[in-house]
């Protein structure tokens, strides 16, 4: 398949890519990354099974290794092996988004820098400044504070802690299958602040309820929620010129 760019294919050098992937949308790859993944020696996925599904929705035919949570430190000393001693490249991508945020990838990138291995990051999908954009809160300070802690005692804290930033939007990934006692502990805690879930984003089904911890609870206990979930928490002041809908969505 011909390189649409605009620009030359990329050299082919010892290295380890970092490749962002769609978090919903395929349509969402950049080209780059796809002639990144054309280039590469090896990918090594999150999931296996869930790369092949990319890569041959893009008609990309390379051998994979596995790199997840429960391997990534021994793994990273083979993938360092590869480059050096072998003179690979080899792509990483998690299951969707950017590798080491909240996903396999961060032990690799230190691994790689103590051994001096080559490390390139391209630009791509993440959740997290999408969400941002599409909640309307204040995005000139935020904290990402990854996955909730499923503990009710650690998430509590943590949402303690969301609501005591004067100028930060807090922003958290969490479960659908949580998302009500999530909503239930911000409610005894602040039952006022603006909160946003956004959910599903870039697919058929991508939504933001925005609204009180009130109104959203009311919201998701009527309902079963599914699909990937961001939450986000508004700062305790706000720009003048900001507003927002208080209601239920």
């Amino acid at each position: 398949m011909a390189d649409t760019s605009g620009n030359e294919p990329p050299v082919r050098s010892p290295r380890v890519t970092l490749v962002p992937t769609p978090i919903g949308n395929l349509g969402d790859i950049t080209l780059r990354a796809l002639d990144t993944l054309r280039a590469a020696d090896v990918v090594a996925c999150e999931d296996t099974r869930r790369t092949r599904i990319l890569l041959n929705h893009f008609e990309i035919s390379k051998p994979t290794i596995s790199l997840h949570e429960h391997n990534e430190a021994s793994r990273s000393q083979e993938i360092i092996r590869r480059v050096r001693d072998e003179g690979q490249h080899v792509a990483v991508v998690s299951d969707a988004g950017m590798p080491g945020i909240s996903d396999p990838g961060l032990r690799l990138v230190s691994a790689c820098r103590v051994a001096e291995v080559e490390i390139e990051v391209l630009p791509g999908a993440c959740a997290i400044p999408l969400a941002l954009v599409g909640s309307g809160m204040p995005s000139e300070e935020f904290f990402f504070g990854g996955f909730l802690p499923p503990k009710s005692g650690r998430r509590v804290r943590m949402l303690e802690e969301a609501l005591e930033r004067e100028t930060a939007t807090s922003i958290f990934y969490e479960s659908p299958h949580r998302i009500v006692k999530t909503l239930t502990a911000l409610k005894e805690l602040d039952a006022d602040r603006w909160t946003c879930v956004a959910r599903e984003l870039t697919k058929k089904f991508e939504t933001y309820h925005s609204g009180n911890a009130v109104s959203l609870l009311e919201h998701f206990s009527s309902i079963t929620p599914k699909g990937e979930i961001v939450l986000l928490i508004a700062p305790k002041k706000l720009p003048k010129f900001l507003t927002h809908a208080n209601s239920a969505p």
